[in-house]
């Protein structure tokens, strides 16, 4: 599909999906166990307009099976383990398994104070855009890599050089989507040579078919009670290998990329008489990074009672990609995640009888979105909510008035979308008697 040429996206897609799950700790006292599955049938048809199914729907499926077991040790059933394994097979892809382990451990007489910790892995299937996407965005063509996918993305380009036309015999060309992952360079390498006109500035990208990306997942978490606060904090370390990404390339018309093919009567490359004629086109493809990619984050909320019984409380999200874009400056891991959140709140559910409130202030840090269509900067940005409730006993409802983004402070969380402003509301519940 084109863009440039209308909005055409037409999508009779579909997904089924079916799943099980059993439950046997009825059947024995050993310990709690269960097993389930899962079957989803994706078919795509976008007539052609997103994916590269023109010609007819591109249908595939994935299978997982599982089972856990959880058990209690020690007095007073204070530590609980909890292992999991997990067995998927998409028939694009090989099989992986994924084991999982969590322990949970009560402190205290009352059992107030708990810890926990998790080791588990996992992994992520490319969805159907990294699979069989085939849209021309403009300055780029979306190209999926699915096995069978490049090829099917096929088309009639113009030339625009002499030198091209005498090269490939025409004033135009039909090109695969197959060059983007055999026979291309670096978008950075060619701006950079663009800028200086050397072509040993050109580096080969040649990126690899996109496959399942892998992580190993570290956590550590604490909840209890103490001095009339009740406290929630965790922390996390993900290290993934294989991290699905896309890369920006550059395949010319005509010529290799290892510049052994010259111009006929020179020495110069016709991979680079393409780039400077302007015979050549720009991919995002999709792909896994062989960089190093972890990222790590934590999360604590605070809650307590104030005033003689007023609600307060307050959470922090820490989340951090370790993730070196200088030395990856083609690669978009789309992360899309900001750095630093904060929210707090105020509110007493009965401030006089039948009336409650609830005030709270939400804050984002600033933070780079990236996506296949566009990467921009999403600004950081605050908003207050508030809401006020009455209870109608005679007629058991209540009635709720509120707003969210209460001030109208305009934001936008993903670039290239519209701003959000103020939400008002009014909302009757109505709570019918118990039997």
């Amino acid at each position: 599909a084109d863009v440039l040429t209308g909005s055409k996206f037409k999508s009779e897609s579909k997904i089924y999906h079916a799943d099980a799950n059993y439950n046997f700790s009825h059947l024995t006292d050993f310990a709690d166990i269960q097993v389930g599955g899962s079957y989803r049938q994706y078919v795509l048809n976008s007539f052609g307009s997103v994916y590269t199914d023109k010609n007819g729907p591109i249908d595939y499926s994935e299978l997982g099976v599982y089972t856990q077991i959880q058990k209690k040790f020690l007095e007073d059933d204070r530590l609980k383990v909890t292992a999991s394994l997990r067995y998927d097979k998409s028939e694009l892809f090989d099989a992986f398994f994924s084991p999982r382990i969590s322990l949970g451990y009560n402190i205290g007489e009352q059992k107030n104070h708990n810890v926990r910790a998790s080791f588990q892995t996992g992994f992520r299937n490319p969805d159907t855009q990294a699979l069989y996407i085939g849209l021309n965005a403009g300055r780029v063509i979306l190209l999926g890599s699915a096995p069978d996918n490049p090829a099917r993305e096929n088309r009639l380009f113009p030339i625009n050089s002499a030198i091209g036309e005498a090269i490939v015999g025409g004033s135009s060309i039909q090109f695969s989507g197959t060059n983007a992952y055999s026979n291309s360079f670096t978008a950075s390498s060619v701006s950079a040579f663009a800028a200086s006109q050397n072509p040993a500035d050109l580096e080969i990208a040649n990126p690899s078919i996109v496959q399942p990306e892998q992580v190993s997942s570290y956590e550590v978490g604490y909840r209890g009670k103490v001095k009339g606060f009740v406290i929630d904090a965790s922390a996390y370390f993900n290290q993934y290998q294989d991290f699905i990404s896309t890369v920006d390339v550059v395949a010319p018309f005509y010529g290799d990329v290892e510049l052994s093919e010259t111009v006929p009567g020179t020495n110069i490359p016709q991979a680079v008489a393409a780039l400077a004629g302007a015979d050549f086109q720009a991919y995002r493809a999709y792909t896994n990074t062989d960089a190093d990619v972890n990222s790590f984050g934590a999360a604590i909320g605070v809650s307590t009672k104030v005033l003689g019984g007023f609600d307060l409380s307050a959470n922090y999200t820490y989340a951090k990609l370790d993730f070196d874009r200088a030395k990856n400056p083609d690669f978009q891991t789309n992360f899309n995640t900001p750095e630093h959140k904060v929210k707090a709140s105020f509110g007493k559910t009965e401030l006089v009888k039948n009336f409650g409130f609830n005030v709270s202030w939400r804050w984002s840090d600033t933070y780079i979105w990236e996506s296949s269509f566009v990467n921009g900067v999403v600004p950081s940005f605050h908003v207050f909510d508030a809401q006020i409730n009455y209870t109608v006993e005679s007629l058991k409802s209540i009635f709720k008035l509120g707003a969210a983004n209460l001030l109208n402070n305009e934001y936008f969380t993903a670039a290239g979308t519209g701003f959000v402003g103020a939400q008002y509301y009014v909302c009757l519940l109505y709570t019918s008697p118990s039997p």
